[in-house]
């Protein structure tokens, strides 16, 4: 054995130093962790041989499914998400479900599947979605969003983090438990085709088909680790709260030099209503919207503060030249403990090649806030309503729509899912992770909890700088056969530490 360096192209944190077997790596294995060291360690060598001979049919399945282009919000895409839902149930029964069907909704198909060993034992529920955001724009791309793409260790695709490449990390373990005759538990999967428009048809699917899913626990990644030398397990998310505005003046579009000065024009309105949501603090001014939310406890304040974290090479990663927040607090709280609003996009008037002096008739904008613990994304939405018609300025009007929104979700740090992620991720990576607050949404995490009365644990394994929803998204070998290597753990573990 040899001693290396594992570099970090991903992180804001320091690299550690890794042990380096013959045919895989070995992170620091330590022996308290295994009351019964001989059993685990030859299961663990089972699992890895097996990764070992199969990575490459591994990583091959998977830039198959990134060639669909399942884009949910595209009516265009119907057929790509039929074809990619087939698909996810195909590789599902090729893993080992003794079934899977594919659920017709409203909108996109739902895949169930399943493996049942023992009704005795406890079941996990693996949520995940095949789903992916709009590609645009597609000139910032520098392979083809489809065209999966593998480039200093990294996959670039479009759905390749979020979340093909992390729902297929469960897909392939159960095929690594399935094969070494090692699963321990019960394995449900619900994978949907609607998470990235705010999982319209899961409520009803959910509620049909309460039996159907009836498990112990729900695992999900769909979420990020600090970095793979810091491992981490996010213990929230933010809740969202989706609108759009638009903002009409004249009647037509006018003539900017026979009209401008004499009205009132939706773009300079539309400007001036956005930047007043926020004062000389980029505190958000919008009334009541700070009413109902959970301040961080000092203690969960310090815990965030341990988490390592390089300002410098974070503004170096993103191309700008100083950070923007919230005063009073650090980065990784603005991103994690509170509540923000976000211009997602706006347009208006003339913008294609070279000049037209118009002054338009219309201005949009599309606006979301990512809600803290206690905030309800209805209450907060109608906020939003409320204050951009009320602050219309005279000479224009306002219309809003609202498209989605998803409530905040905490997941307990004392359950026996939270423990068992823990030990997971400590016995693969020789190190215990660090409980962390995630600042994306994920909407159907309060759904679920409401509807089947069962709690959700996070196990992702992407990264903050993996592209999500921007050109060039990007998920990296490592971590993907290092979440492979992981989850069957979180299996084990879940069933020795679930009560009998």
């Amino acid at each position: 054995m040899e001693w290396r360096r594992e570099e970090s192209f991903h992180t804001y944190a320091k690299p550690s130093w890794i042990l380096q077997g013959q045919d895989h790596v070995c992170h620091g294995m330590n022996e308290r962790l295994f009351p019964n060291s001989n059993t685990k360690l030859r299961i663990m060598e089972a699992w890895k041989e097996y990764q070992q001979k199969n990575k490459d049919r591994f990583l091959s399945e998977l830039l198959d499914l990134l060639r669909i282009p399942s884009v949910s919000a595209r009516s265009e895409n119907r057929e790509d998400m039929k074809k990619c839902a087939e698909a996810m149930r195909q590789r599902l029964l090729e893993a080992g479900a003794s079934q899977a069907t594919i659920y017709s909704t409203d909108g996109h198909p739902i895949v169930y599947a399943e493996k049942i060993i023992d009704p005795k034992k406890p079941t996990v529920l693996v949520y995940g979605h095949y789903d992916v955001q709009p590609p645009d724009p597609l000139e910032l791309w520098k392979s083809g969003p489809f065209e999966p793409e593998i480039r200093d260790g990294k996959i670039y695709a479009r759905g390749s983090c979020d979340d093909k490449g992390q729902v297929y990390m469960h897909v392939k373990a159960l095929e690594i438990m399935n094969h070494t005759n090692s699963l321990s538990t019960n394995l449900k999967f619900i994978i949907e085709g609607e998470e990235e428009i705010g999982s319209p048809s899961l409520a009803k699917f959910v509620g049909l088909h309460k039996d159907l899913l009836k498990a112990d626990v729900i695992l999900v990644s769909d979420t990020a680790m600090i970095s793979m030398e810091t491992p981490s397990i996010d213990i929230g998310v933010r809740g969202l709260s989706y609108i759009e505005i638009e903002v009409t003046g004249p009647n037509r579009d006018l003539h900017s030099g026979v009209y401008g000065g004499a009205v009132a024009n939706p773009i300079t309105m539309l400007a001036k209503m956005i930047a007043g949501c926020h004062d000389e603090n980029n505190h958000i001014t919008i009334p009541g919207f700070y009413d109902d939310v959970v301040e961080a406890s000092p203690a969960e304040r310090k815990l965030m503060a341990a988490a390592p974290f390089n300002e410098e090479e974070y503004k170096k990663d993103l191309g700008v030249a100083a950070l923007w927040g919230e005063k009073g607090y650090t980065t990784n709280e603005r991103t994690g403990i509170r509540p923000t609003i976000e211009l997602n996009g706006i347009w208006g008037g003339y913008t294609g090649e070279g000049a037209k002096t118009v002054l338009p008739s219309k201005a949009h904008a599309k606006i979301s806030a990512r809600l803290v613990p206690n905030q309800s994304s209805e209450l907060i939405t109608r906020k939003l309503l409320d204050y951009f018609k009320s602050i219309a300025p005279a000479g224009v009007t306002v219309k809003t729509e609202v498209h989605h929104g998803g409530e905040p979700y905490m997941t307990p740090i004392d359950s026996i899912a939270y423990k068992a992620t823990a030990k997971a991720i400590e016995t693969s990576f020789g190190k215990a992770p660090i409980p962390v607050r995630g600042g994306g949404s994920i909407p159907i995490c309060s759904l679920f909890e409401k509807e089947l009365g069962i709690k959700i644990v996070f196990m992702g394994f992407g990264l903050d700088s993996d592209n999500l929803h921007s050109p060039n998204e990007k998920f990296e070998l490592y971590n993907f056969y290092k979440g492979i290597e992981t989850i069957p753990w979180f299996h084990r573990y879940f069933a020795e530490m679930s009560p009998a």
